[in-house]
């Protein structure tokens, strides 16, 4: 898989404040977010490299291990843990060896040193007194997956690409907004022979015109008129398969609410269970009265 300069990417210096780095991943990602640009398979790419830039910048401690390890940053931990184990074997520290540690991007004091010490990490041949080869985990990619809340509603599939390989996912209905799910060995490749690294998507659920989601539950509010409200009456309610009709009772009062079993949100892996749709009736006065109607309610006071 290609490299990816995270500062390159989102066009700011490695000196940024994380202000800086905040507000250029805001400016690119309006700029090149899917639903501005639709069947743009360029744009949707530059956004899933803006966020993966982004979760390792936007990261203080991620951020220094890229700042130090560049490209292999995820595998800092093992760097220092082989380096460690380097130096307590002597090879390190000056003595039989003659060679000392600096960093990972100095090398040792001799030439040597380095070769040897870099070797036992990366699979060479027997080096100095580790005379092990060491095969390392590739890279994880992280990437976003815009849904509406319909689609999150049902089991489909769909196409990613990730740093230009196409990845087919299915999607079970229910997933949840900032859900993530890891898909093991569709990270970059591994090092001398180690596995690949995984990939994780996290959810983004636009938020629906109609629905409220909270949980497996939907919520609706449907208007009625004051009419229905004080006589009663039917009024339909959308779903998110399809109309039913509801009975409303006579003398229904504002923000009343109905439950209706099994009509919510499918839930997540659980096959033929549903959450409840909460019908909220919101009584609408009628406006522009004639002065008939005006009278008529004048006499309706009047009586009570």
């Amino acid at each position: 898989m290609p490299y990816i300069d995270y500062y390159k990417a989102l066009g700011v210096d490695k000196t940024a404040s994380q202000a800086d780095i905040k507000k250029a991943y805001r400016k690119l990602a309006r700029k090149y977010h899917p639903d501005l640009n639709p069947n743009d398979e360029n744009a949707k790419n530059r956004f899933q490299e803006i966020n993966e830039a982004n979760q390792v910048l936007s990261d203080p401690e991620k951020r220094k291990k890229y700042d130090e390890y560049g490209e292999n940053w995820q595998h800092a931990d093992e760097f220092e843990a082989q380096r460690r184990a380097y130096e307590q074997s002597g090879a390190g520290t000056g003595g039989a060896g003659g060679t000392s540690w600096s960093s990972f991007g100095g090398g040792f004091d001799t030439e040597s040193g380095f070769s040897d010490f870099f070797e036992s990490l990366f699979g060479g041949q027997r080096a100095g007194r580790r005379g092990s080869s060491a095969g390392f985990r590739g890279q994880d990619y992280n990437a976003e997956l815009h849904l509406s809340l319909r689609d999150a509603a049902i089991t489909h599939k769909q196409v990613l690409t990730v740093n230009g390989k196409k990845v087919r996912i299915t999607i079970p209905a229910g997933v949840a907004n900032g859900q993530q799910i890891r898909l093991k060995g569709h990270g970059s490749e591994g090092m001398n022979g180690g596995p690949k690294g995984d990939l994780y998507i996290t959810f983004v659920i636009a938020d629906d015109p109609q629905f409220t989601r909270m949980g497996n539950n939907l919520h609706i509010t449907v208007p009625i008129n004051l009419y229905t409200a004080i006589l009663g009456g039917d009024v339909r309610v959308d779903t998110l398969d399809g109309q039913v009709k509801l009975k409303v009772k006579p003398g229904t009062q504002n923000d009343t609410k109905a439950r209706l079993k099994g009509k919510g949100f499918p839930k997540y892996k659980q096959e033929g269970s549903f959450g409840d749709l909460i019908v909220t009736y919101s009584v609408e006065l009628p406006t522009h009265l004639s002065e008939k109607e005006k009278e008529l309610f004048r006499e309706l006071r009047s009586l009570r």
